[in-house]
């Protein structure tokens, strides 16, 4: 079920909500202030400010959701371990402060920091040339990642977009990209479920697993506590959407949904409406708020 687009005014919608979005505090290029007023901007009812794996964003985002008057849930992306493709998991709900989940994410930060630096030193063994100086700045002193290497690249034209950067370069298995520590998806459910918060799958097609091996496996971890999957996501077709929804609700998954907001850094794609068709109802946000706890 999707959201119902405003016939005044095409590009928003109505009674909607954006549950996948990305600040300056992991790969995006909006502060977390200005992603709440493109939210408020958009007309949305509530957004989840999801960066990766750390929550360090949420109270700049918090401050300014309460001035605008709009819903924010605090959220993160966590990267799993997973080997057949990219497992991504989306957990809503997720207060900064001590707690399970929030304590592990101390350690998942400073792996990250680690790889970052071997990433740029890689990178300047290749003769780039680029400073881990330069990347922290690029990213505004926190929340460092790859798309902050590749656009420092594009701007010193190494290579001509941010996709080469990745292909070229930073993606895993080419020649500046190191690996790092990650939660298993069992792991991060159970903490997610016994931090107050909720658990979903983000992006499945990066799963790497089709047909009746995704439902198998959806079926298993739904069993071990995931709340949702994201079926509203921009870069699927309506029918490849309905058919997502229909995978969820078979096993009792929540059909979630996002834009997966990233400011500049993914051309074209806006806040709640991706590229322009995806609307993801307040409805579902309720179902979710409901399978906390």
């Amino acid at each position: 079920m999707g959201g119902d687009i405003d016939p005044t005014n095409p590009g928003t919608i109505l009674m909607a909500v954006d549950l996948h979005t990305h600040s300056t505090y992991s790969d995006g290029s909006d502060t977390p202030a200005e992603l709440i007023s493109a939210a408020v901007q958009a007309r949305l009812e509530a957004v989840a400010l999801t960066d990766h794996d750390n929550l360090d964003g949420i109270p700049e985002a918090a401050a300014a959701a309460a001035h605008h008057g709009i819903e924010l849930i605090p959220g993160i992306e966590l990267s799993c371990q997973w080997e057949p493709g990219g497992f991504h998991m989306i957990v809503l709900w997720l207060e900064p402060g001590p707690g399970p989940l929030q304590d592990r994410l101390v350690e998942l930060q400073h792996g990250r920091a680690t790889r970052n630096q071997q990433m740029v030193a890689k990178l300047a063994g290749l003769g780039v040339d680029i400073t881990y100086e330069e990347v922290l700045e690029e990213a505004g002193g926190t929340g460092v990642g790859r798309p902050h290497m590749a656009a420092i690249l594009v701007r010193k034209r190494v290579v001509e977009s941010m996709s080469e950067a990745f292909d070229s370069y930073l993606a895993a298995g080419r020649p500046a990209y190191v690996g790092r520590a990650r939660l298993t998806p069992e792991v991060a459910i159970e903490l997610a479920n016994s931090s107050g918060a909720v658990s979903i799958i983000a992006h499945p097609h990066t799963l790497g697993i089709f047909g009746r091996e995704l439902d198998a496996e959806l079926e298993r971890l739904a069993g071990l506590g995931l709340s949702g999957l994201e079926a509203h996501y921009p870069e699927y077709e309506p029918d490849a959407r309905l058919e997502l929804v229909e995978r969820a609700r078979r096993v009792g998954l929540i059909p979630s949904g996002g834009s997966d907001f990233h400011g500049d850094y993914k051309q074209g794609l806006k806040i709640g409406t991706g590229y322009g068709d995806l609307a993801v109802e307040r409805t579902l946000l309720e179902e979710l708020r409901a399978a906390r706890g």
